[in-house]
């Protein structure tokens, strides 16, 4: 049995960035991050839109809004220290009517108690901005960016690595064993051992921490977020990113354009149900999965409460002139035709028993282990943040023994 003094399960920018602020923190323990794909950031990571997103949307006092903010400026400064590419080109969230105009009024306000500069715009000063792009007016942020967080991901596993760090890819771990001192892992096949755990596994967060014998009140349930590219005519339609105002009532943003770090623009993404955890294609099932959701009190609730907005989003997934009217209310430039072939990604939404949508970033933990239980968007921005954060808690942990 290989034996670590800690281990960090997930290979996603969450699990990465906390192995590499361990060794920092612990330049002298033998440190393990445990991955079950081929490669790293394989799963939320690598299937997202490169967004460093400025904190807009998260309540006050939120550990959201907190990680938020600081992960964009971490962000930010990690890409300029090692060379990665990342743009700070701003985010317009576009009123199309008066009720959204109203609720960008609420948005602007929380933008000023979470410190983050705000501009608005009229019409007019929107056409100026984005010709291409309608509305009766709309919020600037200039703060938000792009990049890549797959190479920002490589380069924290390189830096983990060159401190003494060890990775082991293709191990997913089936069971893990908690005694008085230690931890043990089965992944792959091999038989692991660390004094302290640290499960950072997106969407399976909840399976994992139950391997441990935490008694969860939350299931993760996958919504698959489907995206289209534009045709590459269109990669100056947009000089900023170009948000919808979000329906309060849900933890999603809407379909949206976003230019991305290659230069090509995306358009997306909706939100559908998915019946894999894993899975990206439109068809994709697992019955596992599927048995697990309809088992669920919570899943229920949920869809009983947004049973029209499910129905209206899997219609659009499925028939793309219904996806191209949410894009025609703020861009009615574009056509059927420009909205070409790009690859889904998965939300990891946790849902509580009563129905409840979990907004915030969830933690829990034993006495051996720390469990990262639900970390959707902004997770990649805040990452580091989340990192340093679940490193603070290992050294009060070993501090008070």
């Amino acid at each position: 049995m290989d034996t670590f003094d800690f281990a960090i399960i997930g290979g996603g920018i969450v699990g990465v960035s906390t192995a590499w602020q361990m060794q920092q923190q612990y330049p002298d323990a033998r440190i393990l991050l445990l991955e079950k794909e081929s490669t790293l950031a394989r799963h939320q990571t690598g299937r997202n839109s490169g967004v460093i997103h400025a904190g807009v949307y998260y309540p006050p006092g939120s550990l959201k809004a907190d990680f938020c903010k600081k992960g964009a400026v971490q962000t930010l400064a990690f890409c300029r220290e090692h060379g990665l590419p990342f743009l700070q080109c701003g985010k317009l969230l576009v009123a199309t009517n008066e009720v959204e105009y109203e609720r960008m009024a609420a948005l602007e306000q929380r933008c000023e108690l979470n410190g983050i500069l705000t501009r608005r715009l009229s019409h007019v000063e929107l056409k100026a901005e984005e010709p291409r792009i309608n509305g009766v007016g709309a919020l600037l942020v200039p703060a938000t960016g792009i990049t890549d967080y797959g190479r920002i991901t490589a380069k924290m596993a390189e830096r983990f690595t060159a401190l003494g760090g060890h990775i082991r890819l293709g191990r997913p771990v089936t069971a893990l064993r908690e005694r008085d001192d230690s931890i043990q892992i089965l992944g792959g096949g091999e038989r692991f051992q660390a004094k302290f755990l640290i499960a950072c596994s997106g969407l399976m967060a909840d399976r994992l921490a139950q391997m441990t014998g935490i008694d969860i009140d939350f299931m993760i349930v996958p919504f698959r977020g489907e995206y289209y590219r534009l045709a590459s005519r269109h990669n100056a339609i947009v000089r900023r990113l170009i948000y919808p105002i979000p329906d309060p009532d849900l933890p999603f943003l809407g379909v949206h354009l976003t230019r991305m770090i290659d230069g090509s623009v995306t358009v997306g993404p909706n939100a559908v149900l998915g019946w894999k955890r894993e899975g990206y294609a439109r068809y994709n099932i697992d019955p596992q999965d599927i048995f697990q959701m309809l088992c669920f009190k919570g899943f229920w609730k949920v869809m009983q409460a947004n049973w029209t907005t499910g129905l209206s989003e899997f219609k659009d997934s499925l028939f793309k002139h219904g996806y191209l009217q949410r894009v025609h209310k703020y861009c009615p430039g574009l056509k059927i035709s420009d909205l070409r072939p790009y690859p889904a990604g998965i939300r990891a939404q946790a849902i509580k028993k009563d129905g409840t949508l979990v907004h915030d970033f969830l933690f829990a933990e034993t006495r051996r282990s720390l469990h990262v239980c639900n970390a959707p968007s902004p997770a990649a921005t805040s990452a580091m943040p989340i990192g340093s954060y679940l490193c603070q808690k290992v050294k009060a942990r070993f501090e008070s023994q």
